[in-house]
């Protein structure tokens, strides 16, 4: 079950449960759209993955319980701002393949 953390890693943008602007990797660490085209140029800093729009988990119980009544966002910040210059060179060799060549 993805956490739904509540905010960009690098920015510390506010990231709701609705945000169209959240982008994670696969290991779902988690950026805004922004930091994750801009500044990560679509690598993670942490696993080198690419990024993907957060999925938006129902705000009503439409089946099941299978809603964030149930299952609410996380609320752990994650804020670990990204070393720019270190960034580009950690990326630099791969940021070149899509996602699904790294």
């Amino acid at each position: 079950m993805l956490e739904l953390r509540p905010t960009c890693e690098n920015c510390n943008q506010a990231l709701p449960p609705d945000s169209l602007e959240a982008r994670i990797c696969s290991f779902e660490c988690t950026f805004c759209a922004a930091c994750a085209t801009s500044v990560l140029r679509n690598v993670c800093p942490n696993c080198g993955g690419g990024f993907a729009p957060r999925p938006i988990r129902p705000a009503r119980n439409w089946k099941g319980d299978n809603y964030l009544g149930k299952y609410p966002a996380g609320t752990q910040v994650k804020h670990r701002p990204v070393d720019a210059t270190a960034h580009h060179t950690f990326a630099a060799p791969i940021e070149a393949l899509r996602p699904e060549q790294r």
